[in-house]
């Protein structure tokens, strides 16, 4: 029996009788797994000598080498934007000008020029502003003091963010909101009955605006009557029309449903709101 020779398009779709193309053993569709093996995602690995990872960079100077000596060779002056075109000027023998042309000397970048060159303590500082000289660029006083001038506040000005007000709760309790709402109501309402009682006198004749009453005739009321009209039933299939009915009747009997009707009727004279179904009127006199 002659041994099966292994290749890479064994463990594909097609096998080694179908189609073989490259592409197929870069695409995981057409592999299939290996028994006791990985599953194969169709990626090309690098060579066996390829190290994964990131390389350790190799620091230059160290937390010794900034404690033991300053090793600042990699600093330079023109890196800083304050000591760029600065060429290492001298002071001369007399000194620095004390001519009012002349501008103020620059002591933060000398400072900074300074450390950079190892100087640390006072007494190296000092003789290195003896022989350097850096100034800083002139401005004009005139132009400056109004941007430098700042602005003044009153003594009495309290800042922070105020605190916030404590709940009402007696107000709460005993309900004055409520009872606020209820005078406004009342207000409004008896606001409009008094606008409508004022309409309807000066819509009435000259002659029976005296007494501020309007007597209604069976002519005006019939030209202001209209007729009650059914609204409109909601839209329902047919079958439901015709041959449903309602399993839940909260009457037992027709006659319980129109008495409850009747009482309902009767309750709402003495309830406030538009329909009749809010909290009972107090007695009026």
């Amino acid at each position: 029996m002659a041994a099966q020779v292994e290749g890479p398009f064994n463990y594909t779709a097609t096998g080694v009788l179908g189609d073989q193309r490259n592409s197929m053993l870069q695409n995981e569709l057409h592999l299939r797994d290996k028994v006791g093996h990985i599953k194969s995602r169709g990626y090309q690995l690098p060579m066996q000598s390829f190290v994964y990872g990131l390389p350790n960079e190799k620091r230059e100077y160290s937390a010794a080498d900034a404690l033991a000596s300053w090793k600042l060779s990699h600093y330079s002056l023109n890196s800083d934007p304050a000591l760029r075109g600065w060429t290492g000027n001298y002071l001369p023998k007399g000194g620095a000008s004390k001519t009012k042309a002349a501008s103020e000397r620059d002591f933060m970048t000398m400072n900074k020029a300074a450390v950079a060159d190892g100087l640390v303590t006072t007494e190296e500082t000092n003789d290195y502003r003896a022989t350097h000289d850096i100034r800083r660029s002139p401005w004009n006083r005139k132009e400056l003091s109004g941007k430098m001038r700042s602005r003044r506040l009153p003594p009495t000005m309290v800042f922070g963010i105020p605190s916030r007000p404590s709940t009402p709760i007696y107000e709460v309790i005993e309900h004055k909101y409520q009872d606020q709402w209820m005078k406004e109501r009342q207000n409004l309402l008896s606001n409009k009955r008094a606008e409508e009682v004022k309409r309807r006198v000066m819509s009435a004749p000259v002659a029976g605006r005296s007494n501020g009453i309007v007597y209604e005739t069976r002519a005006s009321l019939l030209r202001t009557y209209q007729n009650p009209v059914d609204p409109a039933p909601l839209w329902q299939l047919p079958r439901f029309t015709k041959s449903a009915k309602a399993q839940i009747q909260s009457f037992r009997t027709n006659v319980d449903k129109s008495a409850s009707f009747n009482y309902l009727k009767t309750d709402r004279v003495g309830r406030q709101g538009d329909f009749g179904i809010g909290i009972y009127e107090k007695p009026k006199n």
